[in-house]
């Protein structure tokens, strides 16, 4: 037949495979806008310990915090019943708090206040408990009244000299001492036992004194306690000198008996220990005989576990610490002589009182979703499991369908609104107990987006990227990703979609560009968010620098030309042998190199160029090695360029003591270049393991060195030797070297004091380094009390980097300081700083706000200052708040935007100036005090108007030039008038001339806006300044210069009016009537051709002059509108059969004939020129076609035809 638990167990692994597949706890992130809205049951976060040992001195502080939607209110239980804190004039609750103080200013004795109490902690969605808390006063009360015997013993005999120290509580720490104050000495042979009691394994005549006093310190009250005094006399058999003791021989050739070693403590064969687990084990063997025996442990069925154990106290005691399962059994411990040994056996039992295998935690779900509570603990023996729901036995509440207890584990199905509460898991066995409190929320909330909106990441191409966006809401939304508002929903290829939001693409290309858009949706309603997107070119370094030889004296050059993404910011650095290069006055660096003029051996090293974006970055390295001029030449040297050296050899360690060990290794090869020094690195193995850090540097000439090293590190070394080339490859690693530990050496630094709250002060601090710990177990002391009253420390030691003093009044300086302590001991103490508790809302507004002295952009503001105690935190300034009403110009619409200026003073009568207003405008303001975190109430509100200013510059200024002799201007009014316009003025003057001219000076009224100048000469340019006007005066100028027009088409116009123009018409025309002259003189004089050398030479001259001639825009075109410029390369011969250039070419380049030219007039087309210039044959007039084709060509009539006519 089965029992009852074999039926929870078989229920359990038929639904537990059902139930987590439907269940879906909900984590609810840490988001302050989530945390401010979300409903939730109470949770204890802050409770005094289970056993409270108080000092009776001081008040009695229990602790009890908790937090929770509504904010919880707190009750308490003294002894299993209701505490009403009310009636106990002594007692006190905490505001917004459930810690209770318990003060004795006025009378009562701590004692009647001891007891177990039990806090709870209540809103509308459960009840929260602390543990029993078992209040005891601590004793020490004084050592009892006796008269102690003189105590005679023979020497070589064991003795013991009870301690018995009073039961205090906590118990006291006891020590012997003599009447010097000094320890009593204490060794193989005399040693103290756990329980104080001081134990000789033999006595020797020197041990005689009079002062062997035992003492008991007590650490609550610091105080110590001293037994009176024991007098030990010791029997020789033969007289004993002091002078014949030495520690070869102790008693001085005298005869004394001998014995064989007995057991002091524990007494008997056999004894038994029983420890919890966790706790610290503590076996103790001390045994007596002549000559002092030596211990031994040992372990029944297996060695002693090395790692745990510790023998102490000259091996008489064995120490486990944190005690577990497997180190119950039998110890055995054998005390040994020369004489015999003697064996004694500890039966160790290990039981425990319980510990968590899997603590309840915080359940949140959804309406109609399913979950579980599970509470497993264990113990020796099994502790039994009991729950409760919200502070009441579970059996003993309302039915729930939707809830099922099996056994440790609670089963919650389709849960619905109003069933949150609280639930305590209790696990107790006779020897301790744990509670739990875990609460189970059902929540309904619709989706939120928790990120930043509209956010902008920017990637660069092919680079993996994360879209982030992080959402909430119960039940738990699903959520989709688009791109540009299209598709249905991101996932699969190169996307994925992770379960809290996050879009992976898994290569950015540039079509990934866009906005995207995740969208959160339940039931009750959805949420979006946009991501925008940008893809970026790589930052590559695509002209690297290269190694480079230079001789001394010379420049060298390293490139480094980056290719970037346009819109990328790109900065460019450069290091030198990894350290920022200071460019000075020699180096020079551009956008492409750096140049090192004059390199001299400093120069020599490793150089590096960093290009970097604000999302990528690349770099490149070269070495410049530096030579000597003969090194370049061969024929003066055949030396090998120098190489970097061979590493290190054969590392050994010695000499080790507690923060040093000496570090020798054999140097490696030097490769033409001499070791000039070598960096010793370390690795340890807890902190950073696999990390080698550098730890000092030392001369190339040294191969062994003493290292200053760290208490509580592990470490192992290597080193690496360094030429001017550079570094050798690392050493290999020396064998490993553990520091003994010691208490903290250093100060834990940034140490503050500041508030959070109005009621708190956070005492933060830097937490040590992992090498400056020293040791395990690191904790922090802090201390910290009023600065302003007098008042004792207060203290706490943690294990965080911050503390927080809760209660305090609202900004209060406070002393602050603070010691790192370890297993090892405490460190030193810091100097004391200033703290603040934290600032609240200031509760007076400033009065009386006037305005004085106003004009166009600026006034006074005076107010009367506040109480400097009502700003209730450090002063900030006073802040004023105003905007701009309205504008005093009829129709304009202004910004309404609010604007801040702040005022310093701490004087009786504050004021200040308000600058950069608008002119001719009404603004309205108020004033309020502000601290740092907190503005006060405003004070009254003020109106004010600025007077009348000039206004600013006209919106736009155009220039246009119409017509050749016109230039048109047109502007608009300005945007902010600052007054009524009355008008605008147009200054203007000339500015391509050299003599200095008076501007001329228009005005217009303020609705013309556009104004038309006649320009004296076409090639005038002006420059204006335009500039609205006012009852004030003339506003900002808007001043523009006539631009500069076509110049081909200026010249097309104007070109008949230039001087150089008519000049050279007047010579051509001068040149032409000379030589008509000529040829009327020569044909006068006769000839066989009259005139003809004359005009043939004249034609040459015309057609080569006007090849040399600029094109006329006015001159005569062909009919395709192009010139007929024939190349001036080729030779005579063929220049002299060339058409003139009123003869027209056909598209094939045959030249299609005129009428004007001269190859008509000869026979047969061919003519040529005699030696003298005329024809080769006789002219022949073609009548005919002079008068029929004479007007055909395009051309204007040839200047040798007119000639020829003429003549």
């Amino acid at each position: 037949m089965l029992g009852q638990g074999a039926h929870v167990a078989l229920a359990l692994t038929l639904f537990l495979p059902l139930l987590c597949h439907k269940a879906a706890a909900i984590e609810v992130p840490q988001d302050p806008k989530i945390l401010q809205d979300l409903k939730q049951p109470p949770t204890i976060v802050k409770q005094s310990v289970k056993d409270y040992i108080v000092d009776p001195r001081d008040n009695i502080i229990i602790e009890c915090e908790a937090k929770g939607n509504p904010v919880p209110t707190f009750s308490w239980r003294r002894n299993g019943k209701y505490f009403n804190i009310g009636k106990d004039p002594r007692v006190t609750m905490r505001k917004r708090s459930g810690t209770l103080e318990i003060g004795f200013r006025n009378g009562g004795r701590p004692e009647d206040y001891e007891g177990e109490y039990q806090c709870f902690a209540n809103n509308d969605f459960g009840v929260a408990l602390s543990n029993k808390i078992l209040l005891r006063v601590s004793k020490a009360p004084l050592w009892p009244k006796e008269v102690l015997q003189p105590v005679v013993v023979t020497e070589g005999a064991p003795l013991v000299l009870p301690c018995n120290p009073p039961p205090g509580l906590p118990p006291p720490f006891t020590f012997w001492m003599n009447s010097a104050m000094t320890p009593i000495p204490q060794d193989k042979r005399v040693s103290m036992g756990l329980n104080g009691d001081l134990y000789f394994s033999n006595v020797l005549a020197q041990d005689a004194h009079t002062d062997y006093s035992c003492n008991a310190r007590f650490l609550f009250t610091h105080t110590i306690q001293q037994k009176n005094p024991f007098t030990l006399k010791v029997q020789t058999n033969e007289p004993y000198n002091e002078t014949s003791f030495n520690a070869t021989d102790p008693y001085g050739g005298r005869k004394v008996a001998e014995s064989t070693p007995t057991f002091l403590s524990p007494s008997g064969s056999e004894s038994s220990k029983m420890v919890l687990r966790g706790e610290e084990l503590l076996l103790e063997c001390i045994a007596a005989g002549l000559p002092t025996p030596t211990v031994k442990w040992f372990k029944k069925g297996g060695d002693l576990p090395g790692e745990k154990v510790k023998l102490e106290n000259y091996n008489k005691t064995l120490k486990i610490i944190s005690v577990s399962e497997e180190d119950a059994g039998e110890y055995l411990c054998m005390a040994n002589s020369q004489l015999g040994s003697i064996r004694h056996t500890i039966f160790v039992q290990v039981k425990a009182a319980p510990f968590w295998l899997d603590k309840p935690t915080d359940l949140v779900l959804s309406p109609d979703e399913n979950g579980r509570l599970v509470c497993r603990a264990n113990g020796n023996p099994k502790p039994n499991i009991q729950w409760m729901i919200n502070g009441l036995p579970i059996d003993s509440a309302p039915p729930n369908p939707s809830r099922q207890v099996l056994g440790d584990t609670i089963i919650f199905r389709s849960v619905q609104m109003g069933s949150s509460a609280v639930y305590q898991c209790n696990a107790s066995n006779q020897h301790g107990y744990l509670l739990a409190n875990a609460f189970v929320n059902v929540l309904d909330m619709p989706p939120r987006m928790l990120g930043p909106k509209n956010q902008l990441i920017k990637v660069i191409e092919n680079n993996r990227t994360f879209l982030d966006c992080p959402f909430f809401g119960s039940p738990l939304p699903e959520l989709r990703w688009f791109k540009n508002g299209q598709g249905s929903g991101l996932d699969g290829g190169q996307y994925r979609v992770y379960i809290n939001g996050t879009l992976e693409i898994k290569r950015a290309r540039p079509e990934d560009e866009g906005t995207y858009t995740c969208v959160a949706s339940s039931i009750l309603g959805k949420a979006e968010s946009q991501v925008r997107l940008e893809v970026k070119e790589p930052t590559r370094i695509v002209r690297a620098p290269e190694h480079h030889s230079a001789i001394r004296g010379s420049s060298a050059r390293f490139d480094c030309k980056v290719k970037s993404d346009p819109s990328l910011a790109i900065t460019v650095a450069w290091t030198k042998d990894d350290k920022p290069l200071s460019l000075g006055w020699r180096l020079r660096k551009d956008d492409e190199s750096l140049t090192i003029p004059n390199v001299n051996e400093g120069d020599e090293g490793t150089y590096t160029c960093t290009a970097k974006s604000e999302i990528d970055q690349d770099s490149a390295s070269a070495r410049l090695t530096v030579l000597e001029e003969a090194s370049l030449n061969p024929s003066l040297s055949s030396a090998l360029p120098p190489d970097r050296p061979d590493p290190p050899t054969d590392l050994d360690l010695s000499d080790p003591a507690a923060r040093s060990v000496r570090l020798t290794w054999i140097p490696g090869k030097e490769h033409r270049s001499p070791i000039t020094e070598f960096l010793v690195q370390f690795e340890e193995d807890h902190w950073e393991p696999g990390r080698w850090q550098d730890l000092a540097t030392y001369p190339g000439d040294l191969n062994t060195v003493i290292l200053q090293l760290a208490p509580f590190v592990n470490y192992q070394f290597r080193v690496i030797a360094i030429n001017s080339v550079g570094r050798s490859k690392p050493s290999r690693p020396s064998p490993r070297y553990k520091t003994s530990g010691a208490a903290p050496d250093a100060i834990p630094r940034g140490l503050r004091g500041w508030g959070s709250k109005k009621d708190n002060m956070e005492i933060t601090w830097e937490p040590l380094l992992d090498l400056e710990r020293n040791g395990p177990n690191l904790h922090y002391n802090v201390w910290w009390r009023r600065n302003d009253v007098e008042e004792e420390w207060s203290s706490v030691t943690t294990a965080k980097s911050k503390h927080i003093v809760q209660n305090t009044e609202t900004y209060v300086p406070y002393e602050i300081k603070i010691q790192a302590r370890n297993e090892f001991g405490a460190g030193p103490e810091s100097n004391v700083v200033i703290g603040y508790s934290g600032e609240d809302k200031p509760t007076d507004a400033p009065t009386d706000v006037q305005v004085s002295k106003v004009d166009s952009t600026k006034a006074n503001i005076q107010w009367k200052p506040v109480d400097p105690d009502s700003i209730q935190g450090e002063f900030k300034e006073y802040r004023l708040y105003y905007w701009r009403e309205s504008s005093l110009v009829p129709g304009l619409v202004v910004s309404k935007e609010k604007k801040t200026r702040g005022f310093y003073s701490t004087s009786a009568e504050p004021s200040g100036i308000l600058t950069d207003l608008v002119p001719y405008s009404k603004y309205k303001m108020f004033m309020v005090v502000a601290n740092s975190r907190f503005e006060g109430p405003p004070s009254n509100t003020m109106e004010f108007t600025t007077k009348e200013g000039v206004p600013d510059a006209p919106r736009f200024f155009r220039i246009n030039r119409r017509t050749f002799d016109t230039i048109y201007l047109d502007w608009d009014k300005p945007l902010e008038p600052n007054g009524i316009l009355i008008g605008y003025q147009l200054r203007y003057q000339t500015v391509n001339g050299s003599s200095t001219v008076q501007p001329q000076i228009q005005t217009f009224p303020p609705n013309k806006t556009d104004f038309t100048l006649q320009l004296p000469d076409r090639s005038t340019r002006y420059k204006f300044y335009l500039s609205a006007l006012t009852q004030v005066g003339a506003g900002e100028v808007y001043a523009e210069e006539s631009p500069h027009f076509n110049e081909a088409y200026i010249d097309q116009v104007d070109i008949a009016t230039q001087g150089w123009f008519i000049g050279l018409m007047c010579a051509i025309a001068l040149i032409i009537l000379i030589l008509l002259i000529v040829c009327f003189i020569k044909r006068s004089r006769g000839g066989k051709y009259p005139g003809a050398g004359c005009l043939t030479g004249f034609a040459k001259f015309l057609v080569r002059d006007k090849k040399d001639l600029p094109l006329d825009p006015v001159d005569h075109k062909d009919q395709d509108g192009s010139f007929d410029y024939q190349n001036e390369n080729e030779n005579s011969s063929d220049e002299d059969n060339k058409p003139l250039q009123g003869s027209q070419t056909s598209l094939d380049g045959n030249v299609k004939e005129s009428d004007d030219s001269l190859v008509d007039y000869g026979e047969g087309g061919d003519g040529q020129f005699n030696e003298d210039g005329s024809f080769i044959g006789q002219y022949t007039v073609k009548k005919d076609k002079d008068e029929t084709e004479g007007n055909e060509s395009s051309e204007a009539t040839s200047p040798v035809n007119a000639i020829y006519s003429l003549a």
